[in-house]
């Protein structure tokens, strides 16, 4: 692909339309909160209606990524929707089933709809637009973009995209980190993002209670396929005796990749409401995000996750069977 063509298709595409709804997936995190954080402002600056509405609120880690409040929360019963044809952007997702009360709210009431992503699209429910999976994050797109459109970056658009990029790029160290995320990451510093408290924010600012959650988690580490393969487990009652929160479990799974020795990483975690997800992570030999869609999740190739529909005994032996399958036909295997 062309990503300049494309940027300069998407562009004119925000220049051509006047009222916007834009949206991320469930769950938000950095990289999607950061680009709904920019792309507002670029469309602001060029005279044009624009809201965010989420279905579910930003955790706490990440509220220094809107000093100006200006990410809303849908309320599927009431949400008031705009007057007239209006586009719904969907950012760091093109996946319709992946938003939520959102979806229930706002998909059917849409112009139009499109998508700014960075993941694999899904099989099912694919929704078009500016869709580049070399680039490491959503927000290094709307920068690119946001330039293209002639909108300055003050420093709240460069604090949240800095905070989006080193969220999905594990602080510039993932395989899709490129030569043009270092001078997006370069462009946003000289513009007044600061990256030790960026990093401090994302990083060094969880509760004891997530130190205590991550003793609970490693204690049911499992190794399988010769140590290739860890399985983490998360269960409510752990943030409950722990005192923290759920979307502190978040790193847990990074960390069996420190082993030299482990390839594929898996952690299934239960949120308080008793829904079972899994999330997975790979050093590269397996595609993870191929695994997440058998399940009906999706991602990047070193990063997926999905919903569990089936038990927990039952989602775990198919997981563990289809990253076996994935590692032997990698011609790495478990021996």
């Amino acid at each position: 692909m062309n990503q300049l063509d494309d940027l300069q298709k998407a562009a004119s595409f925000f220049s051509s339309r006047d009222d916007f709804l834009i949206t991320t997936h469930e769950g938000p995190d950095a990289d999607g909160l950061g680009a709904e954080v920019v792309l507002i402002k670029a469309l602001r600056h060029l005279g044009k209606k624009a809201r965010i509405v989420n279905a579910s609120p930003a955790t706490e880690r990440y509220a220094f990524i809107d000093p100006e409040k200006l990410i809303g929360v849908c309320d599927c019963r009431a949400e008031k929707k705009p007057d007239g044809p209006f586009v719904l952007v969907v950012l760091d997702s093109a996946d319709r089933f992946n938003l939520g009360t959102v979806s229930d709210a706002l998909l059917d009431a849409a112009a139009e709809l499109y998508a700014i992503d960075h993941h694999e699209p899904p099989k099912k429910g694919a929704i078009s637009g500016l869709i580049d999976t070399t680039a490491s994050s959503t927000c290094e797109l709307v920068v690119r973009l946001a330039e293209l459109l002639g909108a300055p970056l003050d420093g709240v658009s460069a604090e949240a995209a800095y905070a989006g990029i080193v969220y999905d790029t594990g602080s510039f160290i993932y395989p899709k980190t490129s030569a043009s995320t270092f001078r997006t990451a370069i462009r946003l510093v000289e513009a007044g993002a600061v990256p030790n408290r960026i990093y401090q924010a994302m990083y060094e600012s969880a509760s004891l209670g997530a130190l205590l959650l991550q003793k609970r988690v490693l204690s049911t580490l499992e190794l399988h396929c010769g140590g290739k393969i860890a399985f983490q487990l998360m269960l409510k009652g752990d943030l409950e005796e722990a005192g923290a929160g759920y979307e502190e479990a978040e790193p847990l799974i990074n960390i069996p990749l420190r082993s030299k020795q482990v390839q594929v990483s898996i952690l299934m975690k239960e949120s308080p409401d008793g829904k079972l997800r899994g999330s997975l992570r790979s050093k590269g030999a397996v595609n993870v995000s191929a695994i997440a869609q058998t399940f009906g999740g999706g991602g990047h190739k070193t990063a997926a996750g999905f919903k569990c529909t089936k038990g927990l005994a039952e989602t775990k032996a198919e997981v563990l069977q289809k990253v076996t399958a994935a590692l032997e036909a990698a011609s790495i295997g478990c021996r």
